[in-house]
């Protein structure tokens, strides 16, 4: 018995449940952070004794927090058991929110996605829109054998702001209605889970940050270029949103504009690499992707179009690097797609605005960033939710 178990025992019941609760938490952590492990092996790394680490491990696995994965059998001595966190003890549920999209995706407490839909978002109001997310949301739940009772938290990532205290969106333009009052309350009590809402740039900056190439960076800044632009920033793990929620806002940056000042948004995004191309002489029925495809087919207007964008979100960059001195910019949304034809531009103009050079990659998660985004932010609550309600039932 180590002294601190010594002390432990002299502590009065109350605290002694708190200490229990707390070395079952210290061990279920550990367990997440870096793997399976014996007794032995958690007794070392925690500096609990043996015992302690055997009671509690009996209380997780009683819980359903934890359960027996394999054995080890080392050179010499007894086989030992290992021991996992369970993954079906809860699920967490993260939907996206876009203008041409819906996705939503149930993952087990382990972060595995057990089911998800895609879905082409043809609401054409912000009832319709809620309607479809809440459709979706339980046509997946469903899908996955999951007890709806077992999804205890879910996260929407949205364009716009989320205003907590006037409960609705602000500032996404691009979601006509979409800033409705009550639209979100709504949503909760349909699905009967705990719903939180966040910036869907910002969620991509964490999906990227948990799964993608961000991981391991000590500040970087995610670049959303899509129907609208966006950006969301990490430091040392954690996100950055400013006083209001509204950091990383950069589409609301001035731009100068040919005729009067626009918006910087007006400026990179899929409609403007497309208004880009009409001017330089495209035709049709055309999208960003078009333009791009077609850039890669040596398309002239094409060219000078993303060339432009290249242009464009340099100057975006150069201005992230000056406030925030990232050291790494990650271009993602659906230009960010493109980014093998948009990296040299982007380079070149950089080197002619700038003196400072972030690192600057394409996402690695692609169109799934804001979803993954969601599902992570959604099981960091999630787990805690779990593991409160299993230890108190237990």
């Amino acid at each position: 018995m180590t002294a601190g178990d010594v002390a432990a025992q002299q502590e009065q019941p109350w605290n002694r449940q708190r200490l229990r609760s707390t070395n079952e938490r210290l061990l279920l952590d550990r367990l997440r952070a870096a793997g399976a492990a014996s007794r032995a092996q958690l007794a070392r790394e925690t500096g609990l004794s043996k015992p302690t680490v055997s009671s509690a491990l009996a209380s997780l696995e009683a819980a359903g927090l934890v359960h027996e994965v394999g054995t080890h059998a080392p050179e010499r001595g007894r086989t030992a058991v290992l021991y996992a966190p369970d993954p079906a003890a809860g699920y967490a549920l993260g939907i996206d929110v876009g203008r041409s999209w819906l996705r939503v995706a149930v993952a087990d407490l382990d972060g595995a996605v057990v089911a998800r839909s895609d879905v082409r978002n043809r609401a054409r109001s912000s009832g319709a829109m809620a309607d479809l997310v809440v459709a979706t949301a339980r046509q997946v739940v469903a899908s996955s054998g999951v007890a709806p009772e077992e999804v205890v938290h879910a996260v929407v990532g949205t364009p716009g702001v989320y205003d907590q205290k006037q409960r609705r969106v602000r500032y996404a333009m691009h979601l006509p209605g979409w800033g409705r009052a009550g639209l979100f309350d709504r949503m909760r009590e349909e699905l009967g889970v705990p719903l939180e809402v966040h910036n869907d740039a910002n969620l991509a900056a964490l999906g990227e940050y948990t799964y993608g190439v961000g991981a391991g960076s000590r500040l970087f800044a995610y670049i959303l270029i899509g129907t609208g632009l966006g950006m969301g920033v990490v430091s040392d793990g954690r996100l950055f949103t400013g006083a209001h929620g509204l950091a990383g806002e950069i589409g609301f940056l001035p731009w100068p504009g040919q005729h009067k000042p626009e918006r910087l948004e007006d400026a990179v995004s899929g409609l403007a690499v497309v208004e880009a191309a009409r001017r330089f002489g495209m035709s049709g029925q055309l999208t960003a992707k078009a333009v791009f495809d077609a850039a890669r087919q040596g398309n002239d207007a094409a060219v000078k179009a993303v060339q432009l964008e290249g242009e464009r979100i340099a100057h975006t960059v150069a201005a992230a690097a000056a406030v925030l001195d990232p050291d790494l910019v990650v271009l993602g949304g659906g230009v960010g797609h493109s980014v093998d034809l948009l990296l040299k531009p982007v380079h070149d103009n950089l080197r002619a605005l700038t003196p400072l050079r972030p690192q600057i990659a394409p996402s690695r998660l692609g169109e799934d960033a804001v979803l993954l985004g969601a599902v992570a932010t959604a099981l960091g609550t999630a787990r805690d939710v779990v593991f409160e309600r299993r230890s108190a039932a237990s």
